[in-house]
């Protein structure tokens, strides 16, 4: 069907939208792709529906192509499967949660693990009903704080969530690669820049677990890869590699000394290095020698709190994505001085070593960064105001609780891997895969006879894409600063046609150019509209981004249409005999 703009439900707008913070929110809202309906929230318009529905069809069509099964769930749960996960809990404000007229208990699905398991358990019994993988396309509901970034990170969003069921380990491996290769076949088909990185499972819980993010500057994601190896993760997934245990048998006694007016670690480092008293014999003080007493407050999901100190380099700050991912499903919120009141022996910004850990007089938790090793000689907070302790080493003057790996990583880091140079990059997150082992069918009780008849507890994986999210990322990715440049599998339309002028046989060559175009399988967007000037509809067509632009003008009086390439800006006089066949062959390319 040819979709002609004088009668298609389409606004296109000339100013960005006021709320717009990256280009694809921007430019699908001024393109009339999509409306905001509500904070996070938005409407598919029908050239949007189209781009959504061609990126749904194409994950489809690789799930269906690697053997997968399609269901579908409904939005509306039951409390009940969550509790017995604890994940009612768990989810906290994220959940959006509701009440029938009799009162029980509902949710919006933000993801479907607990409903995948119980529909298995309900139907199968036995290791000769699998492997078993089965997917949805489903709409999902994370009531988030801050929704943001137009549909990139919205409160109602589709995703496609696909879970396999195997026997053993050596099956879940099976099905995850399974899983991962036909991620790599859909990513490639949507014309997307991505790459895989390790990741941290967090609230989902298994062992291995990696993201698929496309790379763009604007992405909510950070992560590393190495300048020397293949090593590449997410920052909350580094793992910093701990240093060997230092000979610390000729530094001097620990020692507190006045530090006043020293605010920050950069006027410690200075006063530190300017006094002989307080100076190095083997080098100056720097930053990476200070030892910062950072002290959180940690909330389960019951709403206890709990405070936690975290020793780190002062050179660095506390990574709070990765800190909430070593947390989850616990969360940190910031010491305030409420908290310092009731812990009278934290003084404030002169925190040290020397009271901290359970066994101390303060009782608070104490993790270190894993730089932290036996023999690191430190200047750190003396619990005095306006004094700090010199020489001050890990493993003869103070010990953790343990290690906690969250403090920033930056540019130039060693690669856990090779030890080469890590390069920081931004993405935004397409597809996750997890090996969730065993923790929702042991929470469920999903058990299935093996071949020697005994029961064994069925392993399970979870893999999602972000079908909504991916229309956002190939817009990121596919832009310029005139508009949308769609790659054509997802593109709302293989050619955008344009008459111009006010002409009648203008009008009559496009529209017979749009027949046979339309009959032979092609895709049209024909801007049909009279009374629009030729630079409002040049304008729409850049703005809207179909692959291909075809003009009829004032060059038909001899004997020529222009086609354009959108992607490169090249444009090419064809002769009107020659047409038909000139965009068969593009899009044959």
């Amino acid at each position: 069907m040819i979709l002609r703009m004088s009668s298609l439900f389409l606004r296109t707008l000339r100013d960005d939208p006021a709320d717009a913070e990256v280009p694809s929110h921007r430019l699908l809202v001024r393109g009339g792709y999509v409306r905001r309906v509500a904070p996070g929230v938005f409407t598919w318009l029908p050239l949007g529906f189209l781009v959504y529905r061609n990126v749904e069809n194409i994950v489809r069509a690789e799930m269906d192509a690697a053997g997968f099964q399609e269901v579908h769930f409904p939005a509306l749960l039951p409390r009940e499967p969550y509790e017995e996960t604890n994940r009612w809990t768990e989810y906290g404000d994220t959940l959006f949660r509701l009440q029938d007229r009799k009162g029980a208990d509902y949710l919006l699905g933000p993801t479907h693990e607990e409903m995948f398991t119980l529909l298995v358990k309900g139907e199968y019994s036995s290791y000769k009903d699998l492997p078993l993988v089965i997917y949805q396309i489903q709409t999902k509901y994370r009531d988030e704080a801050r929704p943001r970034a137009g549909i990139l990170r919205g409160r109602e969003f589709v995703m496609k969530d696909s879970y396999s069921f195997d026997v053993d380990d050596a099956g879940l491996e099976t099905s995850y690669q399974r899983h991962r290769d036909a991620y790599i076949s859909t990513f490639d088909r949507l014309g997307l820049e991505y790459v895989i990185v390790s990741a941290m499972s967090g609230a989902m819980g298994g062992s291995a677990s990696e993201e698929f993010l496309a790379m763009t500057e604007v992405g909510e994601d950070s992560f590393v890869r190495c300048s020397a190896c293949d090593y590449a993760a997410n920052v909350e997934a580094v793992v910093t590699p701990a240093p060997a245990a230092v000979d610390a048998s000729d530094v001097p006694a620990a020692h507190a000394e006045d530090t006043p007016d020293t605010p920050t670690i950069e006027t410690l480092v200075d006063i530190s290095n300017s006094r002989p008293d307080l100076a190095r014999s083997d080098r100056a003080w720097s930053g990476a020698d200070t030892l910062k007493n950072v002290v959180f407050m940690v909330v389960d999901p019951e709403g206890n709190r709990t405070p936690l100190a975290i020793g780190l380099p002062g050179d660095r700050e506390v990574d709070l994505k990765r800190l909430e991912a070593a947390l989850s499903p616990s969360i940190a919120e910031p010491f305030e001085e409420a908290d310092f009141d009731q812990h009278p022996a934290l003084v404030k910004g002169y925190i040290g070593p020397g009271i901290l850990g359970e066994e101390a007089a303060s009782g608070i938790r104490y993790l270190l960064d894993p730089r932290v090793v036996a023999g690191t000689r430190w200047i750190t907070g003396a619990n005095e105001k306006g004094r700090h302790v010199y020489d001050f080493v890990a493993g003869r003057d103070f010990v953790g609780d343990g290690t906690i790996d969250v403090a920033e990583v930056r540019e130039g880091d060693a690669c856990p891997s090779c030890g080469g140079a890590l390069v920081l990059a931004r993405g935004i997150e397409i597809g996750h895969i997890f090996q969730l082992g065993r923790k929702y069918a042991e929470a469920l009780d999903l058990k299935v006879l093996d071949e020697n008849g005994k029961l064994v507890t069925v392993t399970m994986g979870s893999y999602g894409i972000g079908v909504s999210r991916a229309v956002a990322a190939i817009a990121e990715q596919s832009h310029d600063d005139r508009g949308l440049i769609w790659p054509r599998e997802v593109a709302p339309a293989d050619i955008h046609l344009i008459a111009t002028g006010k002409a009648d046989e203008v009008f009559e060559a496009a529209a017979d150019l749009a027949q046979r175009l339309d009959a032979a399988g092609i895709r049209v967007l024909y801007d049909d509209r009279k009374g629009v000037s030729p630079g409002v509809k040049f304008n729409d067509s850049e703005l809207l981004g179909i692959p291909t632009i075809v003009v009829v003008g004032k060059r038909l009086a001899d004997g020529f249409i222009e086609v354009k390439d959108r992607r490169t800006g090249e444009r090419e006089d064809v002769a009107v005999e020659d047409v038909f066949d000139v965009i068969r062959g593009i899009l044959e390319a």
